[in-house]
């Protein structure tokens, strides 16, 4: 995920090179979550079931193996390609310790972060009802 530019001073000058080595060294190219390989297009379904073409067989959305879908419901897979994303465990930026790394996929990363992106958005509501309130009175949806 690119990093965004208020927050660009709180990760190291050699961030690149640490996420690569999350990604590629630790993580061997992998999601450490469900196993998807970077750089490949998959055939993946709403619920996280993905076609895993190296072994031949469908994986769920922890990179466990199990049986192919209906035919219905694999005709429904769209094609996706996997980019890894070295993300923070913690929520912050500043704490770069190997620990608290881990090298995700963007479905894993948008999960790990929805409680996080779930929270900005009610400041980010709020926000507005204040802004709202203070120039144009109460504010009534």
């Amino acid at each position: 995920m690119p990093i965004r530019p208020e927050l660009r001073w709180f990760y190291p000058i050699d961030w690149t090179e640490l996420s690569r080595l999350i990604r590629f060294g630790r993580a061997r190219g992998r999601c450490e979550t469900c196993g998807r390989p970077h750089g490949t297009e998959l055939l993946c379904l709403r619920d996280g079931q993905w076609f895993d073409p190296e072994l031949d067989h469908w994986r769920d959305g922890r990179g466990r193996r199990m049986p192919a879908p209906a035919p219905e419901q694999a005709a429904q897979a769209r094609r996706t390609r996997v980019v890894l994303a070295a993300a923070h465990l913690d929520h912050n930026p500043a704490n770069n310790h190997h620990r608290n790394l881990r090298s995700l996929c963007q479905r894993c990363h948008m999960l790990h972060d929805r409680p996080h992106h779930l929270a900005q958005r009610r400041i980010t509501y709020r926000r507005r009802w204040a802004l709202g309130d203070l120039f144009t009175g109460p504010y009534w949806p």
